[in-house]
């Protein structure tokens, strides 16, 4: 039987963490050759360190995306995340860009995938998963909600330069602990938040005095107790932050990007990745179905894996877990799936419309969780199969 009675905590890293400015400029890369032409295949893999930006991976796409291009749109990337420091500046930055066609190995694998149907075969093979929990109202789990909603609303008091937010720098790192009662998360009782400072002369103190009212705000209002533990800037100086502290590399940081260590994680990681990569198309596929699996009421729980081969055009298996929360069957329910969408790579970039350049904003505070956007960003993120999901199973 579950636990219902534990603690949990999830993290999450600000859009100024090294590994993240480096997942936003991959993703910056890949937008913009899916604006110019929205088949293009990328795999692109960024370097963020001291003064230096280094751009490398393959592409399949239109000679009117010039690497000139890629350094400006890098560098308005690192602006509006913030950075014009002495070891890291938009302005300043080395951009270095290492592109070259991808192998012909590889994408024949995608574009004759048996049937010859272009575009149908997995880019690669792998397995991905998706979860959904009824304990926000987003469908995530608590711990990795709050802990991106923390450092997005410090990043938004930062930029527009709220009182002493505009002290703070854009590297940051929270943490949330909390404690489930009955399976439903009910209090915080460790909260941890690192963030880089301008003002040298900050102390720990000063930093909690400038956070400490995001952070509450934040939360569910009685989560915070006198009980609650606080463990503010905790080595008590944090200025030389972001690439100039630590390098950063695209893909580090894969559990912040999903559901925080509280579902299964395949391994690959999203960014810098065009949507022919089940890696991220996949992920985001199992996590809209296991998300409507959840919107339908038909689990308060559910994870869904889902596996491909490359070259291969549907999945080679679907699997559902809804963890003792289910009222349907789950085996039954695992072929509604199979039916409800098109789960071929091709299938899921149509229903999903993912060629598109939606993939910058998907580089930090999660893939998940995130409100769908009008131009179709976070469309994984619709509940529009509930009703077909509790149709198929009435």
């Amino acid at each position: 039987m579950p636990r219902s009675d534990f603690l949990f905590t999830s993290e999450s890293v600000s859009e100024g963490h090294p590994d993240k400015v480096s997942d936003r400029i991959s993703d910056v890369v890949v937008d913009a050759y899916l604006a110019a032409m929205p088949e293009a295949r990328l795999g692109v893999e960024t370097l963020t360190t001291t003064n230096r930006v280094i751009i490398a991976g393959e592409v399949r796409g239109p000679d009117s995306v010039t690497f000139k291009d890629l350094e400006e749109l890098s560098r308005e990337a690192v602006k509006d995340i913030g950075y014009e420091q002495d070891g890291f500046h938009w302005k300043n930055n080395d951009v270095q860009i290492y592109l070259h066609a991808q192998s012909a190995d590889i994408a024949q694998g995608v574009d004759a995938a048996g049937n010859k149907d272009e575009g149908a075969g997995a880019g690669d093979q792998g397995i991905m998963f998706g979860y959904a929990s009824d304990e926000t109202p987003s469908l995530m789990p608590a711990p990795i909600y709050y802990a991106h909603k923390i450092l997005k609303d410090l990043a938004d008091a930062r930029k527009a330069k709220q009182g002493d937010a505009a002290k703070l720098g854009p590297d940051a790192k929270s943490q949330v602990t909390v404690r489930y009662a009955n399976g439903r998360p009910v209090e915080a009782t460790q909260i941890v938040l690192s963030t880089q400072h301008l003002d040298e002369s900050l102390d720990s103190a000063d930093v909690r005095a400038i956070v400490e009212p995001y952070i509450r705000a934040a939360l569910p209002k009685d989560w915070i107790t006198e009980g609650t533990v606080w463990h503010v800037n905790p080595t008590g100086k944090f200025v030389i932050g972001g690439p100039d502290g630590d390098a950063g590399l695209t893909g580090r940081k894969i559990i912040v990007d999903t559901y925080g260590g509280a579902a299964p994680h395949g391994g690959g990681a999203f960014s810098g990745k065009d949507p022919t990569k089940v890696d991220r198309s996949a992920a985001y596929a199992a996590r809209y179905l296991a998300k409507n699996v959840v919107a339908a009421g038909l689990a308060s729980k559910a994870t869904i894996q889902l596996s491909y081969a490359i070259g291969v055009s549907k999945p080679l298996s679907i699997y559902v877990d809804l963890h003792g929360t289910g009222n349907v069957d789950e085996a039954k329910l695992e072929a509604v799936l199979n039916d409800a969408i098109d789960l071929s790579p091709r299938g899921i970039r149509t229903a999903l419309q993912l060629n598109k350049p939606i993939y910058a904003r998907t580089a930090a505070y999660g893939h998940f969780g995130r409100e769908p956007d009008a131009d179709g960003g976070f469309s994984w993120e619709k509940t529009d199969l509930a009703d077909k999901l509790k149709s198929a199973l009435s």
